[in-house]
């Protein structure tokens, strides 16, 4: 089922680990060159900046040639004409990803990620306006709920056929969406995407059991991550309904649409999940899921208040700052007093160049978005002033030279 070799990307899994070991000074420069002639992939492979170009140029490319057929093939067609050649939009652009990588070998190169998302964009879209005559239906049916479950397996294949982890988060959120259809109790909404989300992590957690030390264990880590911190957003109501969409120091929602034992339960279990992620992801010494149960553990934190409505103020987020930088130094010197820095398995200190390549680019897309705040505004220009007052030029010259 999946598309490239077990060989190949355990190959390219290696080559990574001989990367961050170089950089890191665990290997010398002769290790480290006979090491990776050892590790020569098949596959087409290229850096993360290019690779967001190619993504974001080929959605481009793809978008202008869908819009260029219907200007010049089709220049008013029916709703029911225009779903129907994009489903076929959609079939050619999955198998235009399949022959990329088939043939290209390209393998994380932002071109075949592009025309996957856009097959499925096509597909869901073009199943709208077939059979539903509008891509913003004002009274949606049951029956439309079969555009986001096919949204949802169209994005389970692509991450089972290809192995990209974000088409799994698209999974996520298009069944999302699939409670809207069937009932109009928001407690029923909720209660129905977090057992689809517990449905899921049962049987991730059973299948990763078998990949704990091969290629596929960094996936289904992020996997894994994505449908804890899915469940607890499901079950937190402050955060996961619109009634948290104020300021933080606006005022408190009501609580009047939720039946008070489905409300407090979800307020228990916000405060019981956290422990139990963080308590799963360092029996498996896993950052993916120890980072999704500290996100939620800080969540919890920000939406107490929200559901026992008391009165929220300028200073929390100060105070939670201060509580979360004592947290963090406090286990890091608990880790550093250690026998040679290590407890239980862990350390503080970077082991592997991966981290510094992360920072780097969260450096670069930081420095993009802020790249206004940085820059010096033009001052403005008096066009009367004039120099004046000096005795002598430069060299020993005179003011008039």
């Amino acid at each position: 089922m999946r598309l490239y070799s077990p060989s190949s990307e355990e190959t390219l899994r290696a080559r990574k680990f001989l990367r961050d070991w170089a950089g890191e000074g665990f290997l010398t420069k002769t290790q480290y060159q006979l090491l990776e002639r050892e590790t020569v992939p098949d596959l087409r492979t290229t850096n993360i900046y290019l690779r967001l170009v190619l993504f974001f140029f080929t959605l481009v490319i793809v978008g202008a040639a869908a819009g260029l057929f219907f200007v010049v093939f089709l220049s008013h067609p029916s709703e029911q004409t225009a779903g129907v050649f994009f489903l076929i939009f959609a079939a050619i652009c999955y198998a235009a990803a399949e022959v990329a990588v088939s043939q290209a070998r390209l393998y994380r190169y932002g071109i075949e990620e592009a025309l996957v998302v856009c097959s499925v964009g096509f597909l869901c879209a073009g199943m709208q306006e077939a059979f539903w005559g509008g891509l913003f239906s004002p009274k949606p049916d049951v029956a439309q709920s079969l555009v986001p479950a096919v949204g949802a397996i169209a994005s389970l294949w692509i991450w089972r056929r290809f192995g990209f982890s974000y088409a799994f988060l698209a999974a996520m959120i298009f069944a999302l969406f699939l409670p809207g259809y069937w009932t109009s109790s928001h407690s029923a909404q909720h209660g129905i995407v977090a057992v689809f989300y517990v449905s899921a992590l049962v049987v991730v957690a059973a299948v990763r059991s078998r990949h704990r030390f091969d290629y596929l264990d960094e996936g289904y880590s992020i996997v894994e991550a994505f449908l804890w911190l899915g469940i607890y957003l499901a079950l937190n109501l402050k955060l996961s309904s619109l009634d948290l969409s104020g300021r933080w120091w606006g005022s408190i929602p009501a609580a009047s649409e939720f039946a008070k034992p489905f409300y407090w339960t979800t307020w228990v279990l916000i405060w019981c999940l956290p422990p139990l992620i963080l308590a799963r992801g360092i029996r498996q010494k896993d950052r993916f899921v120890i980072v999704a149960g500290a996100s939620g553990a800080i969540l919890t934190f920000v939406s107490n208040k929200p559901y026992l409505g008391w009165q929220r103020h300028t200073w929390d987020p100060m105070f939670l700052g201060i509580v979360l930088t004592g947290v963090a130094v406090f286990i890091r010197r608990w880790l550093a007093q250690g026998e040679a820095g290590i407890r239980y398995g862990f350390t503080a200190v970077r082991l592997s160049g991966k981290d510094k390549e992360w920072m780097n680019v969260g450096s670069t897309a930081l420095g993009l978005l802020s790249s206004d705040s940085i820059t010096p505004a033009p001052q403005p220009s008096t066009p009367d002033f004039r120099f004046g007052g000096g005795h002598s030029g430069g060299g020993g010259a005179s003011s008039n030279f």
